[in-house]
């Protein structure tokens, strides 16, 4: 039988996803020595096409490429993860609560889901950024707010089958507190599907950063990779590189994302544990 670690690491296309995600997180945390020029800073003359004097060029007002990818990849990412965590912790006690208690409760909560469901995510999450003012708080909230009820469906299903097994009838007949139940007997044994989906919500935050940035509605005073895409778009047929080197980047660390989550599915589940 094949560990967790043989069938996630044995998968070819996880170890691509994880490779290009690792450089990135490695751009993003080492940014201010690898890029130290301040991204929003004008260092040369606009349009100096990449590996003419800078290694990706600079964009329409002479800014370095470069410094904005990276310091771009630290602001995509901390935006992305924070609003991911926050929908995770979110969603995960919205339906652990509605599957354990059930009944009115239950059905209360999935209606409240579903509501937020039924809104388009995208067009809510401008709506919300515009209402907060663009900031970095704003856009975390704003995904973290569209991205939750996913998760809430999943922690419910898992719930619902976990509650009824011997030991949590067990920890029940035992006098254990509901919080305690739930927390040290029903929730660890939903982590496979939730750490699933939790990945996959990075990549979708990501998208939806980005797409918030391009509008102009990302943080101001902060370069991300949307924001370079949006700030190029009028120049695109002139200058290429302006939207095609931040939208490479975009799409391959969402296609890693999604890479590892797909390999993270596959090793975490059950089915496929004796092969």
């Amino acid at each position: 039988m094949k560990t967790f670690w043989q069938r996630f690491l044995g998968n070819p296309r996880v170890i691509a996803g994880l490779a290009w995600f690792a450089l990135v997180v490695v751009v993003a945390i080492l940014a201010p020595v690898l890029a130290p020029t301040d991204p929003f800073a004008i260092v040369d003359a606009p349009f100096l096409m990449p590996f003419d004097d800078y290694v990706f060029g600079t964009d329409s007002l002479g800014r370095s490429m470069w410094a904005g990818l990276a310091h771009g990849a630290r602001t995509t990412l901390i935006i992305a993860i924070f609003a991911t965590l926050a929908s995770v912790a979110f969603g995960t006690v919205m339906g652990a609560v509605a599957g354990y208690y059930g009944g009115f409760i239950d059905d209360a909560l999935m209606r409240l889901t579903e509501f937020f469901q039924t809104i388009p995510s995208f067009i809510f999450a401008i709506v919300l950024v515009a209402i907060l003012s663009p900031s970095a708080t704003s856009l975390v909230v704003a995904i973290a707010v569209v991205s939750w009820p996913p998760i809430a469906r999943v922690v419910r299903g898992e719930v619902l089958s976990v509650r009824t097994r011997e030991f949590v009838q067990a920890a029940v007949i035992a006098g254990q507190a509901d919080l305690a139940i739930l927390f040290r007997q029903v929730l660890p044994n939903t982590l496979s599907p939730l750490i699933v989906t939790g990945s996959l919500l990075v990549a979708t935050a990501i998208l939806i950063e980005s797409a918030l940035s391009f509008l102009g509605l990302g943080a101001p005073n902060l370069m991300s990779w949307g924001f370079m895409v949006g700030a190029g778009r009028s120049f695109l047929r002139d200058a290429w590189w302006l939207v095609t080197i931040p939208g490479i980047a975009i799409l391959l660390t969402v296609l890693s994302i999604n890479l590892v989550g797909e390999g993270l599915n596959d090793a975490l589940n059950p089915r496929l544990s004796d092969l």
